[in-house]
């Protein structure tokens, strides 16, 4: 696992990220043919990628396959991949050893009796699209497949530590944490073994004991509670990490925490019994000569610029960003909503029916949570994005148990969807926050004609809204508005859609208006930077891009970015 920070020292990790051997496979008649064995024919291609950014592979949907030796000293191996797009099938020495679903979520596959030598490792990864897809074929970004995180193989040894999650709760004060560790543990070994298991906060020992696990057993464990005292906080402006160690005779894991403290009160947010204003932006995880293989350097570009603009949060849309983009995060006290890729506008009244569709959703939250649950930054998680919530029969279950389970499961944060049925959606009584999706001034909505004076009327709805649901407890953050300009575009009129001039303008005039209501304590713009769409939809994004960017696909700046930076470096001054 790429991160920030070393994981393991005495685990012996082998990279797989690299030159791998590629074929297409159009038909799907690889596994017939015996791919699983081997590729015949094939050529190279670098992992981690998208392979669509290779020549005469933009707009290729399908299975492609992918081959790679590495060497290990045997034994049990643990094979992981950071993500793989979208279903994967891997077979290891022409052996199926497993498959996943879900294209920006970790997974990994235990693996025992390994040899001592060279081994094949063939990985499969279908793009396709059905009626159970997750997402769905209608999506407003690009459909890219391949290996398009890190892989790597682990070699375990005696008891080793699969996860660990550092549950806490803080004293009235802040000053005290009572906290407890949830580890997730296995035996690599064919017959019992005892190991000592400690772990350790900083300087601060919370736990150290024997366990005894059987042969090949995997088990959860939870630690008895300890009180840590004088802990410094994890903020905005003092970002305090502790490194948090978790050891067995023959294993480590090596993680970081912050503690926080998020909750609502009333019209405010609360980090750390303090109100802050949420000053964001929509960000994906895409360039156009990477797609989704997103290379840390242009992560930490990405942040650099938006940390220049004077944002204090970042929304994931609309799936789980790189683990060491939400480290850097974590390091700079940025603030980050992660949520699962469910664009609700693909999602049929059919499918939100669908009990395929639904458990792979389900699934892809518990993955998020397991792998993201120790990150500080992580103070929203959101359930799902634009479904059909002005039908309640089909999203009101969805909604009651998606966020039910991240409630008890996934930590201090807060719960919430985004929606953009605001003045109908009875789903909001399971969130936090109540976050909404609305372009006027870009899109007509019936009742509406495109003005931007429509934001006034719409303001005293959802006030109307929010005092009649009883709601008033739930802050409002403005998850997703904004206008299109095509960079490079001006006009002296400043009416003129498509120009900078004009979404600069608009930005203006809504930044303004949320940040003076009383009741929203929050703006996510749509977006930081252009992407790239699929021209298989009826979209008609211009050059095939959604050009809501205030910055273009290439991180240069439109005229609405330095507009935004005033703006929000005003706010957080106040």
């Amino acid at each position: 696992m790429k991160r920030l920070f070393s994981e393991h020292y005495k685990r012996n990790v082998i990279e797989l990220s690299g030159t791998w051997r590629f074929a297409t496979d159009p038909d799907n008649t690889g596994e017939q043919s015996g791919w699983q064995n081997g590729l015949a024919d094939a050529e190279a291609i670098i992992v981690p990628s998208v392979w669509n950014n290779e020549l005469g592979l933009l707009n290729y949907e399908g299975c492609c396959w992918y081959e790679r030796k590495f060497t290990t000293n045997g034994g049990t191996l643990l094979l992981q991949f950071e993500s793989v797009m979208t279903l994967a099938t891997v077979w290891l020495d022409g052996k199926k050893i497993g498959e996943h679903y879900g294209a920006f979520t970790q997974f990994e596959f235990i693996v025992n009796d390994v040899s001592c030598g060279e081994h094949t490792l063939v990985v499969r990864a279908d793009s396709r699209f059905d009626k159970h897809s997750f997402p769905q074929r209608y999506t407003d970004w690009f459909n890219y497949g391949g290996i398009a995180r890190d892989a790597y193989a682990h070699e375990l040894k005696g008891i080793s530590i699969l996860t660990s999650h550092i549950a806490y709760e803080l004293s009235a004060d802040l000053s005290c944490a009572t906290v407890n560790a949830e580890l997730e543990l296995y035996n690599a070994c064919a017959e019992a073994v005892c190991s000592n298991l400690s772990v350790e906060i900083g300087d601060t020992s919370i736990y150290n004991d024997k366990v005894t696990l059987d042969g090949y057993e995997r088990r959860l464990i939870s630690t008895p509670a300890v009180v840590m005292n004088d802990i410094s906080l994890w903020d905005i402006d003092s970002p305090t990490l502790y490194t948090v160690t978790v050891k067995t005779d023959t294993d480590d894991l090596i993680d970081r925490i912050g503690f926080r403290k998020i909750e609502t009160k009333g019209n405010d947010i609360l980090l750390n019994g303090k109100s802050i204003e949420l000053l964001g932006v929509n960000r994906h995880e895409e360039h156009p000569d990477w797609g989704f293989a997103f290379p840390p350097k242009l992560m930490k570009k990405d942040l650099d610029l938006i940390c220049d603009m004077g944002c204090n949060t970042i929304r994931g849309s609309h799936y789980p960003n790189s683990k060491i983009f939400v480290d850097m995060l974590d390091e700079r006290g940025i603030l980050f909503w992660s949520e699962i890729p469910m664009w609700g506008c693909g999602f049929s009244l059919e499918a939100l029916k669908d009990p395929i569709v639904l458990e792979r959703g389900f699934s892809m939250h518990k993955e998020m949570v397991k792998y993201y649950y120790n990150h500080p930054s992580i103070i929203i998680w959101g359930t799902h994005n634009e479904i059909a919530t002005y039908s309640p029969e089909h999203t009101y279950p969805i909604s009651k148990k998606w966020s039910t389970y991240l409630r008890e499961n996934g930590g201090n944060r807060l719960i919430t969807h985004a929606s953009c049925n605001p003045l109908v959606d009875d789903d909001m009584d399971f969130d936090d926050i109540i976050c909404i999706n609305i372009y006027h001034g870009w899109y007509r909505y019936g009742g509406y004609d495109g003005k931007l004076s429509d934001w006034d009327k719409m303001v005293e709805q959802l006030r109307e809204r929010r005092i009649a649901k009883g709601w008033t407890n739930k802050p409002v953050v403005m998850s997703e508005f904004g206008a299109a300009a095509l960079a490079g575009f001006h006009s002296h009129f400043d009416t003129v859609r498509w120009s900078e001039e004009y979404q600069r303008d608009m930005l203006e005039y809504t930044l303004e208006l949320f940040h003076k209501t009383d009741y929203m304590r929050g703006t996510y713009i749509w977006q930081f930077c252009n992407i790239r769409t699929s021209p298989s939809t009826d979209l008609n994004r211009v050059r095939y891009f959604n050009n809501k960017g205030i910055l273009d696909e290439y991180r240069n700046p439109k005229a609405s970015y330095f507009k935004v930076k005033e703006l929000y470096h005003r706010y957080s001054k106040k």
